[in-house]
């Protein structure tokens, strides 16, 4: 009995240890709120101080022609609207933010080139957390000052010419793996190629984009290979392209897939075992030095944000592909291990079922293999109109900046749009003729000036 009782109580132990660390993870995860933003001006340097109730996340990076200061906040809300400040004699010409689905964007418009230092200063007994940016407008040591023990920042301060948005496409199987074979000995790795290579000429045609192969050829990669590739590259989406068979030969259409929860907390896992050994950078940011908890609340920031983000891209690929036949409104959610990138947002596209006789028959097809490709483009292209990264050639481009236009997509709010373009929900409805809240998925609003 002694023994029966100890093991039921070790196990009890445990089990409530485990809801501790579970709790502590969620509560670290909850959204940070910024509660002030202030702004000074001293000699020739320009002070910015961000307020948050909790130790943020952040990233600062300055963008020209126009010159402009850009901070990223991690899993972030704006407690309040924040008051308008006084620009006078300071280095800001304007300021405006965007509140993502897991951050918040402050962009600071500048009046001319300042050069950046920022630290984060601890709580005392009459403030939280502050982010200071002091923005100098002569001549700065900062790269000879050292970089404050508890500044978390992780991104390199420095101007950056802008660059092309990078695509990674990856052809399914190839070489040993044929991937599934159709009625008429078709092979799913031969298809899918072609489907790549189509893709890949449209997308480095357009202008700020830029797309790379996984393969060329027909080669066997693994899949950790595959996603290798995307990471080498810096790639800003990832695209599996495949074709979908079972054994039933009536089954047809398209359908996109992103990563599950299930597959991300797998991956997580693995990730964090081999963190103490690698210097494993996620979205800009190293786990190398921090404690277990910050480690797992920096990943699973991350992952929800790409998962967000890669649902939001698979949303608009099915609405493209849907103008070709038969496609599964409803994205689906899988464990695949290409699709495993905690920080690129990733979709795996089953173009049709090879395994139907009319559908191998259009894949053997170029010019419904151009179809295919133009409608997964089209689905690319209208997801970076509104997700371009700022330091992108696409994100200065008229036709990607959309602002004074957006169109609703599905799950949107009018709250959530206001909070999007820093505008009160009172001016949207007021632009649009909107009386209460409802707005429905393809709707096109007008976005009023701030």
């Amino acid at each position: 009995m002694p023994r029966i009782f100890n093991q039921q109580f070790l196990s009890r132990l445990f089990i409530l240890l485990l809801i501790s660390i579970i709790s502590l993870a969620s509560v670290s995860a909850e959204p940070i709120a910024v509660d002030d933003i202030r702004i000074a001006v001293k000699d020739q340097t320009t002070r910015i101080v961000i307020e948050t109730r909790k130790r943020p996340a952040y990233k600062v990076f300055t963008l020209s022609d126009p010159e402009r200061l850009v901070i990223d906040i991690a899993n972030t809300k704006l407690s309040k609207n924040i008051a308008r400040s006084n620009f006078a004699n300071t280095a800001i010409s304007d300021m405006r933010h965007a509140q993502r689905k897991s951050s918040l964007r402050l962009v600071f418009d500048l009046k001319q080139r300042v050069t950046p230092n920022n630290f984060l200063l601890a709580p005392n007994a009459k403030n939280n957390y502050r982010l200071v940016l002091d923005l100098s407008t002569g001549k700065s040591n900062v790269s000879a000052k050292k970089k404050p023990a508890n500044s978390i920042s992780s991104a390199p301060i420095e101007r950056r010419a802008l660059r092309d948005v990078v695509i990674a496409i990856d052809a399914g199987h190839g070489g040993k793996d044929p991937g599934a074979i159709g009625y008429a000995g078709t092979y799913e790795k031969t298809v899918v190629l072609q489907i790549a290579k189509r893709l890949k000429r449209l997308l480095d045609a357009q202008p700020g984009m830029r797309a790379v192969l996984t393969r060329s050829n027909d080669r066997y990669l693994t899949l950790r290979t595959r996603t290798n590739i995307a990471r080498k590259n810096r790639a800003d989406l990832f695209i599996s392209v495949h074709a979908d068979a079972v054994e039933s030969r009536r089954a047809y259409g398209s359908s996109v897939y992103v990563l599950s929860k299930r597959g991300a907390s797998s991956e997580a896992a693995k990730i964090l075992a081999r963190s103490q050994n690698a210097a494993d950078m996620i979205g800009g940011v190293s786990l190398e030095g921090k404690d277990k908890v910050l480690q797992h609340v920096i990943l699973d920031l991350s992952q929800t944000a790409t998962i967000d983000a890669s649902t939001e891209l698979a949303d608009n690929v099915i609405t493209n592909l849907s103008r070709l036949g038969k496609t599964k409104k409803k994205v689906g959610h899988a464990g695949f291990v290409v699709l495993k990138s905690p920080d690129i947002p990733s979709i795996l596209v089953e173009t049709a079922f090879i395994s139907n006789r009319k559908e191998e028959k259009k894949l053997r097809s170029p010019k419904h293999q151009e179809k295919m490709a133009k409608a997964i483009f089209n689905g690319i292209r209208r997801y970076l109109e509104d997700n371009a990264p700022e330091d992108s050639k696409l994100a200065q481009a008229p036709s990607s900046r959309n602002n004074n236009q957006h169109i609703i997509r599905r799950g949107e709010t009018l709250s959530g749009v206001a909070q999007r373009y820093g505008v009160s929900v009172k001016a949207l409805r007021l632009a649009n003729g909107i009386k209460g809240d409802k707005i429905h998925a393809g709707q096109k609003l007008k976005i009023p000036r701030a």
